[in-house]
């Protein structure tokens, strides 16, 4: 079968598609033809050995895939053809995957490959961050960073479901379009030198009760001047390639929190709040209340120009891979 292979830790430009042996059949375990594979920021970062995760070469990346249950193993109670979405450490950008039928979430009939692909990584950081670590309640202010984004997208849209006031950041007109199209209340460009400020007036002076920042650097600086009293900044990435340092006197006049939210860690510290974030999600998408948007796809082949559009953040919303 085919897949994308990492065989040293030099950064995904470096991946090769080639002939790699199918993965053995396992206990307890599905295999499954891949129709979809999802594009998350941590591509980047795992090929170069720089993610939490840290995972020896020679090795296929990928965190999430859709396609069909094509072969069961005795001890597994999934039909073949059953069409489902799965979660992975890596691995996922490959013809054929094997995977522990627990990971297995079978896709609702109205939900397409593509979608179930870039559906739970990314919808899933946002419900754990805003709902869970960031405790966000109706009728709060929500400042989403890189809103256009995989993940930041996500963020405005269940920054609604949950009640709040949204205002959104992004680097240019169109990027802020698509925010908007997808409920956001205020559009800030995030290439402004007084984000800070424009967030305080939007709000009468009030300030943003939590702030979802994917990006780092200069926008959490800005975030820290207009955060509110008992506010909460959940840190979920830093795409701009700058590591905020966090001053713990301003978190102690503000009585504000810094939170980090790595969606990843509850596959092995607690799945059971992945189960019930994803229940709540898949609800959430057939009430019509979630739009997944897919701005590209690309074949598998082709890996390496779609993870440089994503690092180049010259998509929004979800990328995927199409064996």
């Amino acid at each position: 079968m085919k897949a994308l292979v990492c065989h040293e830790l030099t950064g995904f430009q470096n991946l090769v598609y080639e002939d790699v042996e199918r993965p053995p059949m396992r206990a307890g375990c599905v295999r499954i033809r891949v129709r979809a594979a999802g594009l998350n920021f941590a591509d980047t970062l795992i090929t170069r050995g720089k993610y939490q995760v840290k995972v020896a070469p020679p090795f296929i990346p990928g965190m999430e895939a859709a396609g069909e249950v094509i072969e069961s193993a005795e001890d597994v109670n999934i039909a073949i053809g059953t069409r489902v979405s799965v979660l992975l450490d890596h691995g996922a950008y490959a013809e054929e995957i094997v995977v522990e039928a627990a990971r297995v979430v079978v896709i609702p009939d109205a939900m397409s490959v593509e979608e179930a692909a870039g559906f739970m990584v990314t919808y899933g950081t946002s419900h754990i961050g805003l709902r869970q670590r960031g405790g966000l309640k109706a009728g709060e202010f929500l400042l989403v960073h890189g809103a256009s984004g995989g993940v930041g997208l996500t963020a405005v849209e269940i920054g609604k479901k949950l009640g709040a006031t949204v205002i959104a950041t992004a680097s240019s007109e169109k990027k802020l379009a698509v925010a908007q199209e997808y409920g956001a209340d205020h559009l800030i460009c995030s290439r402004d030198d007084d984000v800070g400020a424009q967030v305080k007036a939007l709000t009468d002076g009030h300030g943003a009760d939590v702030v979802y920042d994917p990006v780092g650097g200069r926008l959490f600086d800005e975030s820290l001047h207009c955060i509110a009293w008992e506010g909460r900044i959940l840190h979920i990435g830093f795409a701009s390639g700058t590591i905020p340092q966090v001053p713990a006197n301003y978190l102690l006049v503000k009585n504000c929190a810094s939170i980090g939210v790595y969606w990843g860690a509850y596959l092995q510290k607690d799945p059971q709040v992945l189960v019930r974030a994803n229940r709540e999600l898949l609800q959430w998408y057939q009430e019509g209340a979630l739009r997944p948007r897919i701005s590209q796809s690309f074949a598998l082949k082709d890996g390496v120009e779609a993870i440089q559009a994503l690092a180049d953040r010259k998509t929004t919303g979800k990328v995927v891979l199409i064996p």
